[in-house]
């Protein structure tokens, strides 16, 4: 698949789950479930989708299985909404690459994490991205997570990277609303993406404008709720929606890391596909984590 440019306006809007990867029972690609849960997401009114974020599990993938799920997911869903493909690496070179193979593959935006693992100074930070954005014809997005990346994004070192023409936004899960409240103030023509489920809302309030939610992985039409009630002026219903949304997450949250979001997909009844093992080391829930994620999802109703 050739690109030709971005299809959709990527000033994210709304609701963009960072869709899961799938796998066979021996941890090979499943691209048609991985396809089926975009789907999935998108026919219950989300209004983006973010393939190989951390619940994608990109880490785990191999350069031409990332370049895969992107071309599946741009198949399945690609003409209906926009997908923002993660890119991210330790090493300039592999983001690069990365980014190059996901505009090939028709994505619409690519989403590049601060370089992880070894600590870097500002100024390889701000060159890492002026390369990428030096490297494609697409929207890049900056994927700030301190806690899994290691390297802080200061404020400083992003008024240098939005001044890059090119760079259209972040996504924060960061959890320092403080951070996020100042980085609005100061580059407010970014676009500003949400990226923890239990800051949904907080951070609607001070300006973001898209939330990238795992909850929203399993119940979409939750936090499209959500979304839809705040810019409808109904704050009440959406700050009750938020606190569903944290008791979702904190039963999904209970087992291995990122294990229980395809533990709900299947317990929930309209899912069809398969969404498979997590890769090794990751884990699924063990046989009882899943029971009481099963008993929390019927105590909210949701299943």
């Amino acid at each position: 698949m050739t690109s030709t440019g971005p299809t959709h306006d990527v000033s994210i809007r709304g609701v963009i789950p960072p869709t899961i990867t799938a796998y066979t029972a021996d941890e090979e690609l499943d691209l048609e479930a991985t396809a089926a849960h975009a789907r999935f997401v998108v026919d219950r009114g989300v209004h983006g989708v973010f393939p190989l974020g951390t619940n994608g599990e990109f880490p785990m993938l191999k350069p031409d299985e990332r370049a895969a799920v992107i071309g599946a997911v741009v198949e399945e869903v690609g003409d209906e909404v926009p997908v923002i493909a993660g890119v991210s690496a330790p090493s300039t070179r592999n983001t690069v690459s990365y980014a190059r193979d996901a505009e090939e593959h028709g994505a619409d935006a690519v989403v590049v994490g601060i370089p992880y693992y070894y600590p870097i100074d500002s100024e390889a930070i701000v060159e890492h991205y002026e390369r990428v954005v030096d490297a494609v014809d697409i929207p890049v997005y900056i994927y700030h997570f301190p806690a899994r990346m290691g390297n802080k994004l200061e404020l400083e070192t992003l008024d240098r990277i939005a001044a890059i023409d090119g760079i259209v936004g972040v996504k924060d899960s960061s959890g320092d609303v403080a951070w996020l409240g100042q980085a609005i103030d100061q580059n407010p023509d970014l676009t500003y993406l949400a990226g923890l489920d239990s800051l949904l809302f907080a951070e609607l309030e001070i300006g973001c404008t898209g939330l990238v939610s795992a909850v929203s992985n399993v119940f979409p039409e939750l936090t499209v709720d959500l979304y839809e009630s705040y810019i409808d002026g109904e704050e009440a219903r959406a700050r009750e929606l938020q606190s569903t949304v944290f008791d979702i997450w904190k039963a999904i949250d209970r087992g291995p890391y990122l294990g229980g979001v395809k533990s709900a997909l299947d317990l929930h009844p309209e899912v069809e596909f398969d969404p498979g093992p997590m890769r090794r080391p990751l884990q699924r829930m063990s046989d009882r984590e899943e029971v009481q994620l099963e008993r929390t999802l019927r105590t909210l109703d949701l299943i």
